[in-house]
């Protein structure tokens, strides 16, 4: 049976800003969470160190704040993921309920490892994202709307141009992001081309 990958064209959903420059894999998901065998239940993990104190008390974080809650759009700044290449990062944030991040920029592995997962990174102007981040803050329960496809963004009466990365933007829209399951939906032609290569499956 093919592997049907599903195009990712539009998102809409609520914000939640998370402000400052740097922000780095670390703080995303701590190191200590890494030994994890499966990335299920990172989610409540992600930003903890920068959530809670020492005693586990909950800090100032949006993470930790009841409006967003539901919220799927992450909004930050720039320089975002930075740091070590850990995939634990995106996927952290994918599982507490992140579907798309928009930011001023992004470190490029964390960019690829959130392509990975089908979640879009797209850039705007600093005052752009700015200003975003306050109507986020403004109004926690109103969508965001993003369209991958013509690189826009809506919120409220607004629409705003975007850029996303020429490669992510037709991986995302054609459906051709998972690399995993665009090999497993052509297994057999990969065996097919391996029995025709003569170095292949020799002993020699």
């Amino acid at each position: 049976m093919a592997t049907e990958i599903p195009t990712v064209e539009h998102i809409t959903g609520s914000g939640i800003p998370v402000r400052g420059n740097d922000i780095d894999t670390d703080q995303i998901i701590p190191a200590r969470f890494l030994k994890v065998v499966t990335f299920d239940g990172l989610g409540e993990f992600a930003f903890f160190d920068v959530r809670f104190d020492d005693e586990d008390n909950q800090k100032d974080h949006p993470f930790n704040e009841p409006q967003y809650q539901s919220a799927s759009i992450l909004v930050v700044n720039s320089n975002f993921g930075c740091g070590s290449s850990r995939e634990h990062a995106p996927q952290a944030l994918m599982r507490w309920g992140i579907d798309a991040v928009i930011g001023e920029s992004f470190a490029e592995i964390f960019a690829g490892n959130c392509l990975a997962l089908g979640i879009p990174t797209v850039t705007a102007e600093q005052e752009t994202v700015e200003t975003i981040q306050d109507w986020v803050a403004d109004h926690p329960d109103m969508g965001l709307d993003l369209d991958v496809a013509t690189e826009t963004i809506t919120y409220d009466t607004t629409t705003v141009e975007v850029t996303v990365d020429n490669a992510q933007r037709k991986a995302l829209v054609e459906g051709i992001w998972d690399t995993t399951a665009l090999m497993k939906a052509n297994q057999n032609a990969i065996a097919d081309t391996a029995a025709s290569l003569p170095y292949v499956g020799s002993e020699d």
